[in-house]
């Protein structure tokens, strides 16, 4: 498999992966370019946390083809692809060390014997660009949930990656700190030109903060495309809900059907 286009990043390509006899991922199959936001959507058990792992080398597909920035991620060593994608997991838990100490382990792949003043400089950098700078010697077990959140996405961009992976970013976090934290993300994305594929399961969240839309069902890509392809019928069929898709001041919602 092979792309020219300038503005393509990722590259998904008949990527299969199996627990036991159960085939999560069947064929999965996208391109995302560079800057977007993009959110992956589905059922519990659809494939999207895998998916995220696939992506970062976390678990290995048993078939397929994974193009990071037009390299075989199978072709990079872990330093390498580190340097290329940060991965935010879903569960994110805070530790005894201060926040500044925490976001600066993300630039462990560019370290090679001391901390330098670069990675000194982008951690302070880092830590402006989301409002952390406050919180730098804080320790992460104090953060609240939200403030965690925003820390360990930090620790990923101080690695400088073209691609952020986030799996369930918003998850236990209260309606404000939801919309900041996504809020962050696409303004880091557009800013920085990083591309963030994120796990969602908020239909509302994701029609407001992302660009593209990938619905996963039976470890397969149902529906691609922009917010065209969350309407009724799609999600009826992913999620087995009757919904409207309705516009309140010109935005996009999601609204169950009683």
């Amino acid at each position: 498999m092979n792309y020219t286009g300038v503005d393509m990043i990722l590259c998904v390509d008949g990527v299969e992966f199996h627990y036991k006899s159960r085939k999560i991922l069947n064929g999965i199959k996208f391109n995302v370019e560079r800057g977007e936001v993009v959110s992956i959507l589905g059922i519990n058990g659809a494939g999207k946390s895998t998916l995220l792992k696939c992506i970062n080398k976390i678990l290995k597909p048993k078939k397929g083809t994974i193009l990071i920035d037009n390299f075989d991620i199978n072709n990079l060593e872990g330093y390498e692809l580190a340097k290329k994608v940060g991965y935010v997991p879903q569960r994110a838990s805070g530790n005894y060390m201060t926040v500044f100490d925490m976001v600066l382990l993300g630039r462990k792949p560019h370290i090679k014997w001391d901390v330098s003043e670069r990675d000194i400089e982008i951690t302070h950098e880092i830590l402006k660009l989301l409002n952390l700078e406050d919180y730098a010697l804080r320790y992460a077990n104090e953060l609240s949930g939200g403030e965690l959140q925003k820390a360990v996405i930090a620790r990923a961009l101080v690695q400088e990656p073209q691609v952020l992976l986030l799996d369930e970013p918003t998850n236990n976090l209260d309606p404000k700190n939801q919309l900041e934290v996504m809020r962050t993300i696409r303004n880091i994305s557009k800013s920085k030109s990083i591309t963030s594929i994120v796990v969602m399961h908020d239909l509302n969240l994701a029609l407001r903060y992302s660009d593209k839309f990938i619905m996963l069902k039976d470890g397969k890509v149902y529906a691609e495309g922009d917010k065209s392809v969350i309407n009724p019928e799609n999600i009826k069929a992913v999620y087995g809900i009757d919904v409207y898709v309705e516009e309140v001041k010109g935005i996009k919602v999601v609204v169950p059907v009683d």
